[in-house]
């Protein structure tokens, strides 16, 4: 086994929100935009698309999370052994 079951989930907790970061400018155009009158930010964006960048994040994710696990099961990156704290 790579590592235990809390630190597999937390690796991909970490992937997920860097993925999420990498994907959220992506189909941003902030090209020829009035002035907004409504009192909301200058430059945010008028339909975000969060639900479909968060269900992208999630399958991305998971797959650089499993593609990940495989090289550190596999040793194709050597990891140095650390001390067992048990």
């Amino acid at each position: 086994m790579v590592a235990g079951p809390i630190t597999l989930v937390a690796i991909y907790i970490i992937i997920w929100w860097v993925v999420l970061f990498t994907i959220l400018p992506l189909g941003m155009n902030q090209g020829a935009q009035e002035r907004p009158t409504d009192g909301s930010d200058w430059g945010a964006p008028p339909a975000p698309n969060l639900k479909r960048k968060f269900i992208t994040t999630t399958w991305v994710a998971a797959i650089v999370w499993v593609a990940l696990i495989l090289v550190i099961q596999f040793q194709l990156i050597p990891l140095p052994d650390l001390p067992s704290t048990r």
